[in-house]
């Protein structure tokens, strides 16, 4: 189960700042491998890594939980966490590739912070890899979701958000199931590809939309 082990870490070293209570964010992403609708993140921070016990007790890595369980946690995050939300658009994917299109999703994330007044001190970010143009300190960690309590409550909040968008994109393009497959390769989606063609939302840089143009 997540825990505070690496924040606890950073607050005893890596972590610099002037502040009494340094605002370290867990970032992640939710919508790699769909093959439309935006790629969504979100950052979490607990400020001095307080959290309800009930519920650090409940979260976990967004992939472990149902449905469910994760619409229910994301208002208790909302309520106790400080929370940034950002995307990036199907088209940005395809401009900028889809690692890159994540950490632009951070990058809006902290900003949504930041216009929340708050200033992070650093973010550990899901994955092996960082960007290289950030102006906050920030570290990999990888499988995140599952070992920081930030992470992981980021990974839920992205998740459920990514969901709620493509539910509403399903309203618009009822043939292609985004609100029961979320824009993911299966069966109902490519019949659907098939007999209806690609929409403004598919990512036409992604191989099994670019076989279907012709690419």
């Amino acid at each position: 189960m997540p825990t505070f082990e690496h924040e606890e870490r950073l607050l005893a070293g890596a972590c610099k700042t002037q502040r009494p209570v340094p605002l370290i964010f867990g970032a992640d992403e939710a919508g790699r491998g769909p093959w439309c609708g935006p790629v969504v993140a979100a950052c979490v921070c607990w400020p001095g890594l307080e959290i309800p016990p009930d519920l650090a007790a409940r979260i976990d890595d967004s992939k472990k939980l149902s449905a469910a369980r994760r619409e229910k946690l994301l208002p208790e995050i909302m309520r106790h966490a400080i929370v940034g939300i950002g995307e990036a658009s199907a088209r940005e994917i395809d401009d900028i590739n889809i690692l890159q299109a994540s950490f632009l999703a951070m990058r809006r994330a902290l900003d949504d912070v930041r216009r929340q007044g708050h200033a992070p001190d650093f973010v550990l970010i899901d994955g092996n890899r960082t960007p290289k143009d950030w102006d906050i300190p920030c570290a990999p960690l990888v499988g995140g979701d599952a070992k920081s309590l930030s992470v992981a409550a980021a990974s839920i909040v992205a998740k459920v958000t990514r969901d709620r968008i493509m539910a509403g994109l399903a309203r618009q393009f009822p043939q292609y199931g985004w609100d029961r497959n979320a824009g993911y390769g299966t069966a109902e989606h490519c019949a659907a590809l098939r007999a209806c063609g690609i929409t403004p939302h598919h990512r036409e840089s992604y191989a099994p939309i670019k076989k279907l143009r012709g690419g």
